[in-house]
């Protein structure tokens, strides 16, 4: 679009299904690769990607023309469809349903950036559960706990 201008960075943070490990050490970086590559080819850019092995961040310059909800849902999808062709795990892997999206400004990026690359050293101290409830406060998202995933820790 031409005259359009815009400065959108955004952080969006999912699970796998059930929250089970499943992203393992010796594949995480061809699926960070994956993601950017699918970030790049929907005209984003990628400024940061960590896979963990229950949950993912990624981190974008984000365009206006995008729609956030069908962005995320093709990136799982087809991240989804890349893991199981690749049979990393001996059953269906799977994104839970739902997602954080978290905006930032351009001085907030060095320190986003650092803070995804750092995920290892920050799961340390705290779980994910723990992770994602303090950014939803931190951003003053209302939300119901029962809600947010589908914890092993939290099932009947």
């Amino acid at each position: 679009m031409p005259n359009t201008y815009s400065q959108i960075y955004l952080q969006f943070v999912f699970a796998v299904k059930n929250r089970e490990s499943l992203i393992p050490k010796m594949h995480k970086e061809e699926l960070q690769k994956y993601f950017t590559s699918l970030v790049q080819n929907r005209k984003a850019k990628m400024l940061a990607v960590n896979c963990m092995p229950d949950h993912v961040h990624i981190f974008v310059g984000f365009k206006p023309v995008t729609s956030i909800s069908d962005f995320v849902k093709e990136i799982k999808v087809e991240s989804n469809e890349f893991v199981n062709a690749k049979k990393w795990t001996n059953f269906r892997f799977g994104w839970q349903e739902g997602y954080g999206v978290f905006s930032y400004s351009h001085s907030h990026i060095d320190v986003v950036v650092k803070y995804i690359l750092n995920q290892e050293e920050h799961h340390r101290k705290r779980t994910f559960k723990e992770e994602y409830c303090d950014f939803l406060k931190k951003f003053n998202v209302s939300f119901e706990e029962k809600y947010l995933f589908d914890f092993f820790d939290s099932l009947p």
